[in-house]
Parts: structure tokens; C-alpha cells; sequence
């Protein structure tokens, strides 16, 4: 907005979607299923302002990774996981959510991994981490669940006058490696092909303990650390993974997974459209805004649907950040069973 004084131009931001208490209203109200459509539509404008702070970011990490093997992607997250999330954490506010908007990085070595993120935190521009180093850092802490990979948060800000009513929005950096990246897809694929959530520590708790037992085997055999159960032996380790695993049959179940053979085209920005039957639908834009209208289109029309917009610079890109939405749990698969073999 811009106000004219005596002759001088004066430039007045305005937080997207109104305010940031106007913000964690709607949210609130999302929690409480009272939602209006003023409401959502509040969430909507909050949401798409991030898309100025995605692109900022990613450009600055494509920047960084140039002539590198370090694949970067980014992601809005989904309308739904973020009303998951609002009423799995009652005391959430929305304007405070920082991981709605996304960049993911996945590198080769916990080496590369660490020299990297080392390098960005002395990047030189206005935005401010808002985390320290060790805080996120689930590598060297993995969660409960088995999750390893390191995040940090940055605040938005830049000089320029567009930018200011961006200030303050926040994006999340995702670091991990190809093994932890393959980790995460799997449970995510879970996810999609059985009632529990173990990323969310939701449903059947014997798929959570499985995957952590295999996050730990993981880590051990190609990483050389150490993942959520530390204190148990290679043979207790095995054991117990065996146990859950012939009960599940959840490697088998995943080997078996035809992973979809849509891909994205060259226009980099996607909409993966994941329905209820296991079909993967890709439609994909040259113009970002673009597809963000119709990221918002389908959401409205398919509330039930698993719908998110992608952007990475190619098809296989794509497919190595976004895994989950394709099915693919091979290289998980594939890890495991080397990393058994190894502990057997």
C-alpha cells in the first residue's frame, strides 16, 4: 500500500491475509471447525504470499549447488497437513507456523551435507535464522520416530519495497542425505497405503517401531552414527526389526509397490494429485502463479484429496525430492536389505 504525505510517497505494508492476529483467528478457527469463507480465504492470501519467499530461497540455494550433484526442490505445504498440524498442536498459532513453506536439499555424504549448511550460514542477506545450529539438528538427535535430517528456519526479509509485505514470513531449509532422504520417503509411502501415520506417530504403533528399528539399521551401515536406539546390539537390532517386519510384511509390501510412471514436464512448477485408489495425476505450469491458483482450485473442489505444488529444475529432480507422491520406496528397500545383510 502507498500512501502519498505532503508530496513524499510513503510505503505502508500490509501483513498478507490482513494481520498476523487476523492470521491465527482463521487458524483458530480451522481448529475449532468454524471456519467462514472469509476465513479461509484469509489463509489462502497468507499462503500464496510465501510463494515470493520460496523463490527467493531456492534461488539462492540453485545459486550455491551450481555444478554440484546436490538436488534442491521446494514445496508449499499442503492445506490439509496444515489443519492436521493446527489441531494436532492446540497451542499452535497459524502466522507462527514456519514450515509452510519448504526447500529441500539432499546431498550425498553427511560430509556434504555439513560443509554446505556450514557455508549458508554465513550467507550474507538480510534474512535471519531464527534457530540455533544444534536446535533442529536430528542427526545428531534423531526423533523418536527414526526421522534424521537437519531443518533450519529463516525470517524473511529483503530491501526491496514489493518485499516488505513479505517481512517476517518464514521458510524452512531441510538438509539430509540420500539415506535419510530414503528413510522419510518410505514413511511417507506408508502413509498413503495403510491407515496409520507413523510419521505423525498416529495408527498402528508396530509401523512407527518398525521404521525406527529401520532407521537405526540405516544409520548404522552407511552412515557410521547412530539413529534412535543407540544402546541396542546389531543382534537385539535385527531381532527385533525381524519380528515387526514378519508381522507386517511391510518390505515386502513395499517391494512391491509399482512406483507411477507420471512424470513432470520441463515447466519445473507441478501439481501432484495423489487419489484414494493409488493414482498419481501431474499437472504441471510454466507461470508459478498459475499453478498456484490451481493449487487452490483443486483444494477447494477436492478437500479430501493428498494435493501439493512441487518446483525443482527437472523431471528427476522431482521424482528424487518428491518420492512419496510416486510410490517409490525402492532405494529404501534397497538400503535395508544391504544394511541387514551387513549387521547379519
Amino acid at each position: 500500500m502507498t500512501l502519498q504525505l505532503e508530496g513524499i510517497i510513503v510505503y505502508e505494508s500490509k501483513f498478507p491475509g490482513g494481520s498476523k492476529s487476523r492470521v491465527n483467528r482463521a487458524g483458530n478457527n480451522i481448529r475449532n471447525e468454524v471456519a467462514t469463507k472469509e476465513d479461509l480465504a484469509v489463509i489462502e492470501e497468507w499462503r500464496a504470499a510465501h510463494r515470493a519467499v520460496l523463490n527467493t530461497f531456492q534461488a539462492s540455494l540453485r545459486n550455491r549447488t551450481k555444478l554440484t550433484e546436490i538436488v534442491v526442490a521446494q514445496r508449499h505445504k499442503r492445506r490439509n497437513t496444515i489443519f492436521n498440524k493446527l489441531k494436532r498442536l492446540p497451542s499452535m498459532e497459524l502466522a507462527r507456523m514456519d514450515d509452510v513453506a519448504g526447500c529441500r536439499l539432499i546431498f550425498k555424504s553427511i560430509d556434504e551435507l555439513n560443509n554446505f549448511r556450514r557455508d549458508f550460514h554465513k550467507a550474507r542477506f538480510k534474512h535471519k535464522r531464527r534457530n540455533e545450529s544444534t536446535k533442529y539438528d536430528y542427526i545428531a538427535n534423531p526423533k523418536v520416530t527414526g526421522y534424521r535430517g537437519i531443518h533450519d528456519v529463516y525470517s524473511y526479509d529483503v530491501n526491496s519495497i514489493a518485499g516488505k509485505d513479505f517481512k517476517g514470513l518464514q521458510v524452512e531449509i531441510q538438509y539430509r542425505t540420500l539415506v535419510q532422504h530414503a528413510w522419510a520417503t518410505a514413511v511417507e509411502v506408508i502413509g498413503f497405503i495403510t491407515e496409520s501415520q507413523p510419521k505423525f506417530q498416529q495408527g498402528d504403533k508396530r509401523y512407527e517401531h518398525c521404521m525406527a528399528l529401520a532407521s537405526e539399521i540405516l544409520a548404522r551401515t552407511h552412515e557410521g552414527l547412530k539413529g534412535p536406539y543407540p544402546n541396542l546390539s546389531d543382534q537385539e537390532l535385527i531381532e527385533n526389526f525381524d519380528a515387526l517386519n514378519n508381522d507386517l510384511n511391510l518390505v515386502r509390501t513395499l517391494s512391491g509397490l509399482n512406483s507411477a510412471e507420471s512424470a513432470a514436464t520441463n515447466n519445473r512448477n507441478a501439481i501432484l494429485i495423489f487419489s484414494p485408489s493409488g493414482e498419481l495425476e501431474v499437472r504441471s505450469f510454466r507461470e508459478a502463479t498459475d499453478a498456484l491458483k490451481e493449487l487452490f482450485k483443486l483444494e477447494n473442489e477436492h478437500p479430501g484429496l493428498d494435493i501439493v505444488l512441487v518446483k525443482a529444475d527437472t523431471n528427476e529432480e522431482i521424482r528424487m525430492a518428491f518420492k512419496n507422491y510416486f510410490s517409490d520406496a525402492k532405494d529404501f528397500v534397497r538400503l535395508l536389505t544391504q544394511g541387514l545383510e551387513k549387521l547379519r
